[in-house]
């Protein structure tokens, strides 16, 4: 097997006294699509900023592709959660895209034709070319995120990392960017971290999942974390899974006020 793209060793992460995680051990491959999932609170989204460089590990190391974690990496793209921009944005999509090519770079730019190539490419492979020149505040938040794939794939990542992509899109849109997601990680072989409180969206991508909870975590297929008994044992109350026509429903979560999964009070899609 390849070296990993990603590799924690002895990693923790505490604020203060309150441990969220510790002793992890992780290597994610290239083509490999790890879910991450947990509570709020549990350092889902810490996650991600340490493997972006934009916060440190308590304890442990972390290393992209052999390296220290570093701010800026052009090894990683990201997909941000969904958020709206108003509707005077003076920014076309294809301008949000370009961001993402050369939006690292500092002055005009004196050759305009390789990035404007670069960005109908982009378009092109998100199924976004219908509304390049439109402006940014009037598009819905599915558009937009079709964009924000766009732009993290615009430096070809060898680890895509994605903080809740899919929250407050419509079924028609969750699909099309796990989609998306999907196809870069399993046909173009990069790593994905794909953070979420949902995992039926996804659930026939997920190679691994990383499950925070109560301090600890575990890590295994879906079939091997996402069980009443490994669930029980993280948040030490009783927690039973469901699986129904291929959704995974998770019954008696401890915290409902810090752990969200649905509609009702106790019967929950899988966070």
């Amino acid at each position: 097997m390849s070296d990993p793209v990603v590799r924690l060793r002895n990693a923790g992460l505490s604020y203060g006294s309150r441990t969220l995680w510790d002793g992890l051990d992780l290597d994610i491959h290239a083509g490999e699509f790890l879910a991450v999932l947990g509570p709020n609170g549990s350092g889902k989204t810490s996650f991600l900023k340490i493997l972006l460089g934009l916060q440190q590990l308590s304890r442990g190391t972390v290393e992209i592709n052999g390296r220290p974690a570093q701010r800026g990496s052009r090894d990683i793209g990201y997909i941000p959660q969904q958020k709206a921009f108003g509707p005077g944005t003076p920014l076309r999509a294809r301008d949000l895209v370009g961001l993402g090519v050369d939006g690292n770079k500092w002055g005009l730019r004196l050759n305009r034709s390789p990035v404007r190539r670069r960005v109908d490419e982009l378009l092109d492979q998100v199924g976004a070319t219908r509304y390049a020149n439109e402006p940014v505040g009037l598009l819905s938040g599915g558009e937009l995120q079709r964009l924000r794939a766009a732009q993290a794939l615009a430096t070809d990542p060898d680890l895509l990392l994605c903080d809740e992509p899919l929250l407050s899109l419509d079924l028609h849109h969750q699909q099309a960017i796990s989609a998306l997601i999907d196809r870069r990680c399993h046909r173009e072989n990069s790593a994905v971290v794909f953070v979420t409180h949902e995992i039926n969206p996804v659930i026939d991508y997920v190679d691994r999942v990383l499950y925070l909870a109560g301090g600890t975590f575990r890590t295994g297929t879906p079939s091997e974390v996402l069980r009443s008994d490994v669930l029980s044992e993280m948040y030490g109350s009783r927690v039973e899974v469901l699986r129904s026509h291929g959704r995974i429903v998770v019954l008696g979560i401890p915290d409902a006020t810090t752990h969200v999964h649905g509609e009702s009070g106790d019967d929950h899609g899988l966070e």
